[in-house]
């Protein structure tokens, strides 16, 4: 790890924080593998004491499924990639990366769309990714040290290597710094992880059907099946409408096909 180059409003974030996560720890580094990588390395060593761990460069981020995350184009600034660590003890784990995204979407713009399970979107590009992880405590207690990991494109970058470019949120919030999306969104998402814990994602169903990317829009999910999205149920589950009837999907890769006349409706 090395130290950072921008500047960060540490000691803004950790007022701003403390009132709602009490103990915890606002870190910024230069360049790390991994903030989720390290967060989940300090569980497993018995640090589960609550953290903000933000890094200006991921040189092995890490996404959905195993798949990598490129941190802007190189430069510091260029995204925002930073991972909160705390306790959590839900009665109901499902949609928890669903609740932190609404939570960042709502924080930011009004125009972000949310991607299930865990991307939002601009204008049918990728601007953000959530990968949210967990590590046992030991000891038989319920409770487990989860890890939400967030990354953002804030400015342009470059579409090598990308099927479709991504979006930046410099395009929708001109001006906009890496430490000003932190400042915005910070906040909002501590408050959304600890409502979760109690309530589950029943009560944003709604909020997140509002914001949905894929609502109504033809998919096929990753074992071969098309149909319609039809939103999210009560635990964060896919609704999807195939030719065979509604059918709720709890763990696939979904893509989006475009319609045709021959597709299923």
């Amino acid at each position: 790890m090395s130290a950072p180059t921008l500047s960060w409003p540490t000691d803004a974030l950790r007022a701003q924080l403390a009132p709602l996560l009490p103990g915890i720890g606002v870190e910024v580094v230069g360049e790390i593998d991994s903030t989720n990588s390290e967060l989940m390395r300090r569980a497993r060593a018995g640090r589960t004491a609550p953290t903000l761990l933000v890094a200006e460069l991921q040189t092995a981020g890490r996404g959905r499924l195993g798949r990598g995350w490129q941190s802007g184009d190189g430069e510091p600034g260029g995204a925002l990639a930073f991972s909160l660590g705390l306790l959590l003890a839900p009665r109901d784990w499902s949609g928890l990366s669903l609740a932190v995204g609404l939570a960042v979407a709502e924080a930011l713009h009004l125009d972000i769309r949310l991607k299930w399970p865990n991307d939002l979107w601009w204008q049918g590009r990728k601007l953000a990714g959530i990968l949210v992880e967990t590590a046992g405590t030991g000891g038989g207690h319920s409770d487990r040290f989860a890890v939400i990991g967030i990354g953002i494109n804030i400015a342009p970058l470059g579409g090598e290597g990308f099927s479709t470019p991504p979006a930046w949120l410099q395009a929708l919030l001109p001006g906009i710094t890496a430490p000003d999306a932190l400042m915005r969104l910070a906040a909002p998402l501590v408050q959304a992880v600890r409502a979760f814990e109690p309530q589950g994602f029943a009560p944003l169903a709604a909020r997140f059907n509002a914001r949905d990317a894929l609502g109504d829009q033809a998919v096929r999910l990753s074992d071969g099946t098309e149909g319609v999205a039809r939103g999210v149920g009560a635990d964060g589950a896919l609704q999807v409408h195939t030719a065979t009837g509604l059918r709720t999907v709890h763990s696939a890769e979904v893509s989006v096909r475009p319609v045709t006349p021959e597709g299923v409706r």
